[in-house]
């Protein structure tokens, strides 16, 4: 297996635990939208206090999944730079040989 190649599985890695951190802040805001829809009653109230909840709710949420997915980006971005220095590296070290 090759550098790179080892490169692009630990990327993967890093996107699949993202993915199933993003999956787990949607469930929890599930669960939480059903003990609102339990202690609240659905009035269709026009941005009432229930809808306020609810609202607040998904944008923390996509708040919490958009930064984790940057972190990501980041953490993969400076991974690959870190694996094509040590690919330049290595081969000046091999040249020198």
């Amino acid at each position: 297996m090759t550098s790179t190649e080892t490169g692009s599985g630990s990327a993967d890695r890093i996107i699949e635990s993202l993915h199933d951190a993003g999956n787990s802040a949607l469930e929890s805001v599930r669960r939480f939208l059903d003990i609102v829809n339990g202690v609240f009653p659905d009035v269709r109230a026009d941005n009432g206090p229930r809808q306020q909840i609810i609202d607040s709710a998904f944008k923390m949420t996509e708040e919490l999944v958009g930064a984790s997915t940057q972190l990501a980006e980041r953490v993969v971005k400076a991974s690959q730079d870190a694996l094509g220095e040590a690919e330049k590296e290595g081969g000046r070290l091999s040249k020198g040989s």
